[in-house]
């Protein structure tokens, strides 16, 4: 049986990132994604034009409609946009799906600089869904903001590690992406370890939903029962494919290549 991810995030209508990345994603790997849509944006490679929030009732009923029905292994989030849905989220999961692990991507931005959570509702990130999730996945920005510290470098992301972890989560994923430099560095940290990923930066524009990718990879592995570590180094190793394969759609910060898993189909054969 393949393993349950419901996503709960917002709609990407140029389909690179948000709930269409994640589905492409946990698809590609072999899982069932399900969603509950949290906002509706209106977007393309070169930016968002517009968001419409999904009301907080119907945000909640998506959720207990598929747990209620379908269960799910692992609850992946995105974008949750404001404190009341946030809070919609927390409720619903504490209704119909108590104890299932959480990997929370604390999306702030889009790729363009576009806010897509509300200035006060950080806050509520950290206590009604950070605190007790079994991975948080920030990039150096979005840790900057739930720790309230700069972290610019290596050492600063070293320097970060205890405030991560009175977050509250059972780990974290700390990505070095917006660091300068040739080099892209991510450190996994857990409650008694620290592991750190290395790799060359990738020279493309094709970055566009790469850390819901990551975040949606990484859930995929966890529901499949891999341990983290595992899950964290096969995710890494699929955006980055995905990136260097990448169609080079749209004229903006470009699409990864979500199914370079998945063989094309002829009916011929």
């Amino acid at each position: 049986m393949p393993g349950r991810i419901l996503i709960i995030a917002g709609s990407d209508s140029g389909g690179g990132a948000g709930i269409q990345a994640d589905i492409k994603t946990v698809t590609a790997l072999g899982g069932y994604a399900m969603t509950a849509v949290t906002a509706v944006t209106v977007q393309n490679t070169q930016g968002v034009r517009a968001i419409h929030d999904v009301p907080t009732d119907i945000v909640a009923g998506q959720i207990a409609a598929v747990l209620e029905d379908i269960g799910a292994d692992v609850i992946k989030t995105g974008m949750l946009a404001s404190v009341a849905i946030i809070e919609a989220v927390s409720a619903a999961l504490k209704a119909a799906g108590p104890g299932l692990p959480r990997v929370v991507d604390p999306v702030m931005r889009a790729k363009g600089g576009h806010a897509l959570l509300a200035a006060d509702a950080a806050q509520a990130l950290i206590a009604h869904l950070v605190r007790g999730a079994a991975l948080i996945t920030p990039n150096l920005p979005e840790a900057e903001v739930l720790t309230g510290k700069k972290i610019k470098t290596v050492t600063d992301m070293e320097a970060a590690v205890s405030d991560l972890r009175r977050l509250g989560a059972a780990a974290v994923l700390l990505k070095g992406g917006h660091l300068d430099g040739d080099r892209v560095v991510d450190l996994l940290i857990t409650a008694d370890d620290i592991f750190r990923f290395e790799d060359s930066r990738i020279d493309s524009v094709a970055t566009h939903g790469t850390g819901c990718t990551l975040a949606s990879a990484v859930a995929a592995g966890l529901a499949d029962k891999m341990p983290l570590r595992a899950a964290v180094e096969r995710a890494r190793a699929y955006v980055r494919k995905a990136i260097l394969t990448a169609p080079g759609f749209g004229r903006g910060h470009g699409p990864l290549n979500h199914g370079h898993t998945v063989g094309r189909f002829d009916s011929r054969q």
